[in-house]
């Protein structure tokens, strides 16, 4: 699958440690506009390094959300979210023993109205618990690909 860089937020991104983290890339839009009317969108989320649960209390939340400013640090407005725990989760989230390397989920783009609207659209990992860690890739696509994504191996050579 090719991915245009520009529509890339995380690519082999390092998380570590009980923080809130924004991805190294947001996409700026302009103006505040929804990226969510017309073909539906959403992020698709890589797992890079597999999530530590060495602790057991490890939790790791992924964020989708519209900001004011590229730090998004303002006017944040969370858009969707998925939300992983180690042990036993509660609903709605789901066990992080699914954060394996290869694993991809994603979390749609939801068609706003005028007063949710941000100029910014980012992604923010919030992890938690002793130990957390993860390396992600994040990147946004149209729904109708999101089904359709192969992973083809690199490195080899044509002869």
């Amino acid at each position: 699958m090719y991915i245009d860089a520009e529509n890339q937020f995380s690519d082999s991104q390092a998380l570590s440690g009980a923080a809130a983290t924004v991805g190294t890339n947001v996409i700026d839009l302009g103006v505040a506009q929804s990226v969510g009317n017309g073909e539906p969108l959403a992020v698709m989320f890589t797992v890079i390094v597999a999530a530590d649960q060495a602790d057991g209390d490890e939790d790791y939340t992924f964020d989708v959300e519209y900001a004011t400013n590229a730090a998004q640090s303002t006017g944040a407005q969370l858009m969707g979210r998925r939300i992983f725990e180690s042990g036993t989760p509660a609903a709605p989230a789901q066990d992080a023993d699914l954060l394996v390397v290869g694993f991809k989920f994603f979390i749609p783009i939801p068609a706003t109205t005028d007063p949710e609207d941000g100029q910014f659209l980012g992604i923010r990992y919030t992890l938690a618990g002793t130990t957390p860690s993860i390396t992600m890739d994040a990147v946004v696509m149209p729904m109708s690909m999101v089904d359709a994504t192969v992973d083809y191996t690199s490195g080899f050579t044509i002869t």
